[in-house]
């Protein structure tokens, strides 16, 4: 029952959802570019090279939330960890990402290494 109240009181909009979770894709492709450029310049290679994309992409979403989510979270009184008033899910909030940028990742990642390696 208090559930439906809360829902009364502040209403959980679908476009802003999407909004949210648009806005977090774009920040996880744009890193997960400049994260190929930093793998390639290392001259990471194999599986080194995706444990960095997978390291620093959990990292950028840890830091999203803890910038971003956690404060309001707090302050209205939800579970910690919990995304689901501002996102869609939480696995689609701590996971997302990491197959979103991947095909960026490569890219920029191959391109770099090559450039150095030449």
């Amino acid at each position: 029952m208090s559930s439906e109240i809360e829902l009364q009181i502040a209403p959980i909009v679908q476009e802003s959802l999407m909004h949210n979770s648009r806005t977090f894709q774009n920040l996880q492709s744009l890193t997960a570019s400049l994260f190929g450029v930093s793998a390639g310049i290392l001259g990471l290679e194999s599986y080194s090279g995706f444990l960095f994309y997978i390291i620093f992409s959990l990292l950028t979403s840890v830091l999203f939330y803890i910038i971003r989510v956690a404060p309001t979270s707090i302050s209205s009184g939800k579970k910690p960890l919990d995304t689901s008033r501002y996102f869609l899910g939480a696995v689609d909030f701590w996971t997302g990402g990491l197959m979103n940028g991947l095909a960026g990742f490569i890219l920029t990642w191959t391109l770099f290494y090559g450039l150095v390696s030449a």
